[in-house]
């Protein structure tokens, strides 16, 4: 018998046929395919398709036919194959056509891209539009050299997308490449290589698969494969990228086949597929690999249930069908003979022609129509309706010529073909992009197989630009089955181990960017990716990582308020000196008349009494949680109150010295000793610190302030000083009086017991100044609230200090020595004690 071959291919093309009746005309649609004995079903598609066509009289008083041509898988016999069509075995002249009534009017085909490539070289010359159902090749999309092609599959740039998105989908950025050493494979690395670069995806491996056009030339490279073969398996990388159709991988399909059935060796990996190869397509002589192939990942073309189709090739017959090529395939499939037409097959019996192809194992055929069959179901169906639009056309209707015919040409449907668009029998709505490309996607198979040789294959996502924004890739990664070597959970193809939230990766000097090393997070920032992150991310000002730095925690809001521990302690404090302080005013209002009572100028005694107790209270203003008014406040409050409390003690100084040095005879400053200099110093004293504050509150206030930097945990709530300068003007003007206060009490600390008030003073301001100058250095080393609480300490320390150094010895001699309570007490020189000289 006459074998089927095994790299043939069918050319079908859209001849002008002189009908049988004048009246009518008839085109024969043109197809190119691979005859392996699974791609007969495209043969079958074509008739089906334009059977199907006649029976609906898409096209009324018109007969589409078909021719077709075998080019045995070869660049040059496409090349003459398809000179051949356009002649009719008349003298070949290039460049114009023969006068002849057969003319072609649009061919589909081919199935790959080289001779896709060749047919449309030819057929563009002679502006013969071409619809391809296979190839993909993106040197076709150049409209200037190629106007006239059209195709059944979309643009191959939206599978590169779907499969960078795949990877990323799975974190699998440690692959290998596997292409045909051939054109395409060379084209394919160019175009995609800078895709993975950009997504940071990297090559394990890569290895370029000799084609194999004979049995002779395998047995002579398998040493080359078996090479090949134990490279890729002693490769670690999971995940391996597969891009070649079915003749390019053949040489793979034998690697896996003779590891996994000979060497005992299985090749489990997470294979993905390109469009272009079928995986469980393989010879009659060959098996399906269903150990090294299980959860196989590819991208498919898109597909539909036909109805009708199926019915259709369950009624073929080969003694009765006129399909090319139907007797040949039907005894090589089923292996018997058919004497009949001269075909035997060995010793076989003769066919009955009741065999089904439904029986037959899905890698020989198929009774689903594949996404390359239904490629050519719409080609054809494009074409017929082109035609249709061109006769329905106003102005084809006017070009009717001799004899009742139009005098159609094969340019003169481009315009037509080019903006067709209906909705096929599945009810898809089928049209052409901008470039001439099937306007679709890619669906996404998971291939189950079985050791039974059978197979199953489940759509577990889809990559489609025309779907909703957001959309265009989905993955059902639950709906997978991996290879049986994984367990069924998602396999790891990575350089170094992922890094977790919290880390973010870093590129090694000299080696490929997926061999990176874990870093932590910088303070402050997190990686919330589950694996592998480019970069951290900083926290947000109000929010701040947590302990795995893989999530932003809100910050506390953070103040001295009065349930905190230090802020309830001062309070407390804070009261309990404001007490005491009452309780002195008390006794010293009680003891009004009392000689040591007047002797120390009650009205100034009071005043400053009356300010500590001010002071005291000031302090609340720095417990609780700022506001604007009360950051307006609570320095310049504390500024002038405590300005005022030194300066009742400057003028208590001043008033001691005058009054001993009033006592000396003819002295002048007997006028001077009185209230009115004791007030007018007060006073005067006072005064300048009110205009320092009301400068400060005029120019540049404090104001409340959410410090979110400070610190990591928290937010502090604060009143920013405003102008620091004029802060530091008034501490510095309130530390001034206490050292003028300080300096004149030191002075007079030598006088005489009974105005011995300007030692109490000396003690006063040396713990007052002690209080104040530790305070600068440490409140400016302080954050927050501890900052406030060393304000609020400070106030607290210097008003106890100003209370027990001037206050507590008077109190003692009031309330326990009232002895010394007296005119006589207070009027005693302290006497030299009388030194004696005995020798």
């Amino acid at each position: 018998m006459q074998p089927l071959p095994q790299q043939s291919h069918l050319l079908l093309t859209i001849n002008h046929l002189e009908p049988e009746e004048e009246s009518v005309p008839l085109y024969l649609l043109s197809l190119l395919v691979w005859l392996l004995p699974k791609n007969y079903q495209h043969v079958l598609a074509f008739f089906f398709a334009v059977n199907e066509i006649g029976k609906r009289n898409l096209l009324p008083n018109t007969t589409l036919g078909s021719k077709i041509f075998d080019n045995a898988f070869d660049q040059q016999s496409t090349y003459w194959n398809t000179q051949q069509l356009l002649f009719r075995g008349e003298v070949i002249h290039c460049n114009y056509y023969c006068d002849r009534k057969q003319q072609p009017m649009a061919t589909v085909g081919a199935l790959t891209s080289q001779n896709t490539i060749q047919m449309a070289n030819i057929l563009t010359i002679f502006k013969i539009p071409q619809i391809s159902y296979g190839s993909i090749d993106l040197t076709l999309n150049d409209k200037t050299h190629y106007p006239y092609f059209f195709s059944m599959v979309p643009n191959e740039v939206h599978q590169y997308v779907g499969i960078v998105h795949l990877l990323k989908y799975f974190g699998w950025n440690w692959i290998g490449l596997i292409t045909a050493d051939d054109d395409d494979g060379e084209m394919f690395i160019q175009n995609f290589m800078p895709r993975l670069l950009q997504s940071n995806i990297c090559i394990a491996f890569k290895e370029l698969i000799p084609k194999l056009r004979s049995y002779i030339k395998i047995k002579s490279s398998l040493e080359i494969l078996e090479r090949i073969g134990f490279n890729i398996f002693l490769n670690k990388a999971n995940t391996i990228l597969v891009y070649g159709d079915r003749q390019s991988m053949e040489a793979l399909t034998i690697i896996l086949d003779f590891f996994e059935i000979y060497r005992k060796l299985l090749i489990e990996r997470v294979w993905i597929i390109t469009s272009q190869w079928d995986v469980t397509s393989v010879f009659s002589v060959n098996k399906l690999t269903v150990k090294s192939l299980n959860g196989t990942l590819s991208f498919a073309l898109h597909t539909n249930m036909v109805s009708g189709f199926q019915e259709f090739i369950e009624t073929i017959n080969p003694y009765q069908s006129e399909i090319y090529f139907i007797q040949e395939f039907w005894c090589q499939v089923f292996l018997c003979s058919l004497p009949l037409y001269n075909l035997y097959y060995g010793n076989a019996g003769n066919c009955t022609g009741e065999e089904g192809l439904g029986s037959l194992p899905g890698t020989v055929f198929e009774m689903r129509m594949s996404g390359q069959s239904y490629g050519i179901y719409n080609g054809v169906y494009a074409v017929a309706h082109a035609l249709h639009a061109m006769y329905s056309s106003r102005t084809w209707k006017k070009a009717i010529v001799e004899g009742g015919h139009l005098n159609v040409q094969p340019w003169q449907m481009h315009l037509f073909l080019r903006n067709v668009r209906f909705n096929n029998s599945a009810g898809e709505e089928i049209f052409f992009d901008e470039n001439g490309d099937l306007a679709g996607g890619y669906n996404i198979i998971n291939l189950i197989t079985f050791p039974n040789q059978t197979f199953q294959r489940v759509r577990v996502g889809w990559m489609d630009p025309w779907s909703p924004t957001g959309k265009e890739f989905t993955i059902n990664a639950s709906a997978i089955v991996w290879n049986h070597k994984f367990q069924q959970s998602v396999p790891k193809a990575t350089c170094v181990p992922n890094c977790h939230s919290g880390y973010s990766r870093i590129v090694q000097e000299g080696k490929p960017v997926c061999c990176y090393e874990c870093a932590q997070c910088p303070q402050g920032s997190i990686s919330n990716q589950t694996a592998d992150a480019d970069q951290c991310e900083k926290c947000p000002e109000d929010q701040y990582p947590n302990k795995k730095q893989d999530e932003c925690i809100p910050k506390l809001i953070s103040y001295l308020s009065f349930e905190d521990p230090i802020g309830a302690g001062l309070a407390s404090v804070a009261i309990l000196v404001f007490v005491i302080a009452v309780a002195v005013m008390g006794i010293f209002v009680t003891h009004w008349n009392t000689p040591i009572v007047k002797a120390n100028n009650c009205s100034i005694t009071c005043i400053l009494l009356s300010s500590l107790m001010l002071g005291l209270l000031c302090s609340f203003l720095f417990i609780g949680q700022p506001g604007t008014v009360t950051c307006l406040l609570r320095q310049t409050l504390f500024g002038i109150i405590f300005s005022l409390s030194v300066s009742c003690i400057l003028a208590k100084t001043i008033t001691v010295v005058l009054a001993f040095m009033a006592t000396k005879p003819s002295s002048r400053m007997r006028k001077w000793v009185g209230k009115r200099l004791a007030f007018s110093v007060i006073i005067f004293c006072s005064l300048i610190q009110t205009v320092n504050c009301a400068s400060w509150l005029a120019t540049s206030p404090p104001f409340l302030e959410f410090d979110k930097i400070s610190q990591l945990t928290v937010i502090i709530v604060q009143c920013n000083e405003g102008s620091a300068l004029l802060f530091y003007m008034v501490l510095g003007y309130m530390g001034l009086l206490a050292i003028i206060s300080f300096t004149v009490a030191f002075l007079a600390r030598k006088l005489p017991d009974s105005f011995n008030e300007a030692k109490l003073i000396t003690f006063s301001m040396l713990v007052f100044c002690s209080v104040w100058v530790s305070f600068v250095p440490t409140y400016l080393s302080t954050k927050g609230k501890y900052m406030v609480a060393v304000e609020i300490f400070s106030i607290l320390a210097s008003s106890v200090g100003l209370l027990a150094c001037i206050f507590f010895p008077k109190c003692y001699i009031i309330l326990v020595r009232p002895e010394l309570n007296t005119r006589e007490q207070l009027g005693k020189r302290k006497q030299k004690p009388i030194t004696r000289n005995y020798t």
